[in-house]
């Protein structure tokens, strides 16, 4: 069997310069085409070759994002390591970015050396967005040495990053205040509505057949309250040691049709959960966690229930949130994911960088 099958691939393996005229050879035949993963060349030579195209979905889209038990346990491994790599970060900006001397360069460098230091880094899952000031407001910023900023005391910095790993895919984002001040009362009132979105996202529970362009309103809902927003979708598909940007699943705003926000949730998807604020030329918050898809029992519930499991684990900073606007059942979703933070991260931890992850995860209360 397994003879056969490497002959098969052989026979079937060419030149990527010979694609167009194999394409252009199937004429008279009958060819699936999948037209959201297909570009537009594919088309044009089944075309002119007289291929009849069918359009429609890759059938290997779903069953790749409905993540296997082995997949699932094996990113929840590299979700492990990636915390502990990620708190030695955050823990090494507490000490070093108040200073004033690091620049976003300096940050995203530090991070791939943190990660790298596992031993089992095989690459970034995409370049990581290190952004300070005015820069952070662009959800999709790259640095170089021409946007290259200080990170300024007395700031948001924000920084959106992962790692791959041979058993998972990791993306992450924290959005930290440096010190040595305290933050202003609009960036709080900010963070705080973008963590209480996220907070709702990962606590909804939800029937079998729900989109997310259903559920994406939760994370939007505390903003939309004060009359902000913000422009990109709130989650995405992951892929296990493949793309970070996977899908079909997606959650975000239903708009004229968008690929993936009418996509049906299944136990087994990963996606993450971001909501965000940018204010232009200031500064941008982005809280993000990846869950992943699975079934809830209800007592007398009238079909299949599903809800998230977060799969990130890395402190979210509390100098940063506005208690006074946070529930009763959100300071205890707060409390509850940094207990599970430390008890995942903090064995892996020694020195400084455990006691500062102690402290980061400590109870958060009122005033």
């Amino acid at each position: 069997m397994r003879s056969s099958a490497r002959i098969w691939a052989m026979r079937c393996a060419h030149p990527y310069a010979g694609f167009s005229a194999a394409l252009e050879a199937l004429g008279g035949k009958r060819v699936a085409v999948d037209p959201e993963r297909s570009v537009d060349a594919i088309f044009v030579a089944l075309a002119k070759g007289g291929a009849q195209v069918i359009e429609t979905r890759d059938p290997v889209v779903l069953p790749k994002a409905r993540k296997n038990v082995v997949e699932q346990a094996g990113h929840r491994a590299a979700q492990r390591r990636d915390g502990a790599a990620l708190t030695r970060f955050l823990h090494w900006m507490a000490v070093e970015a108040p200073k004033g001397a690091l620049t976003e360069l300096d940050a995203a460098a530090k991070l791939l050396e943190y990660r790298a230091a596992t031993g089992l880094l095989r690459d970034l899952s995409f370049d990581t967005i290190s952004a300070a000031g005015g820069n952070a407001a662009s959800p999709h910023y790259r640095v170089d040495e021409a946007s290259n900023l200080r990170i300024a005391p007395n700031s948001i910095y924000l920084v959106d990053s992962g790692g791959q790993y041979l058993d998972g895919t990791t993306d992450v984002t924290r959005t930290i205040w440096v010190g040595p001040g305290a933050p202003d009362a609009e960036r709080k009132d900010r963070f705080t509505r973008v963590l209480k979105g996220h907070i709702a996202l990962a606590r909804a529970v939800f029937p079998a057949g729900t989109r997310g362009s259903q559920l994406d309103t939760l994370a939007r809902m505390h903003l939309w309250q004060a009359g902000v927003d913000y422009a990109h979708g709130t989650g995405h598909g992951v892929g296990s040691f493949l793309s970070v940007h996977e899908g079909p699943q997606r959650i975000a705003k239903s708009a004229g049709g968008q690929a993936g926000t009418e996509q049906e949730l299944f136990p087994g998807m990963i996606l993450s959960n971001e909501p965000g604020y940018y204010k232009p030329g200031a500064f941008g918050i982005r809280t993000e966690n990846l869950v992943l898809v699975e079934e809830r029992e209800i007592e007398g519930a009238e079909g299949a229930y599903f809800g998230f499991e977060t799969l990130t684990f890395a402190s979210i900073d509390r100098t940063l949130v506005e208690t006074d606007l946070m529930t009763r059942d959100e300071l205890r979703w707060w409390d509850d994911y940094h207990a599970r933070v430390l008890e995942v991260v903090g064995p892996q931890l020694d020195g400084d960088a455990k006691g500062w992850l102690e402290e980061a995860c400590a109870p958060l209360r009122r005033g």
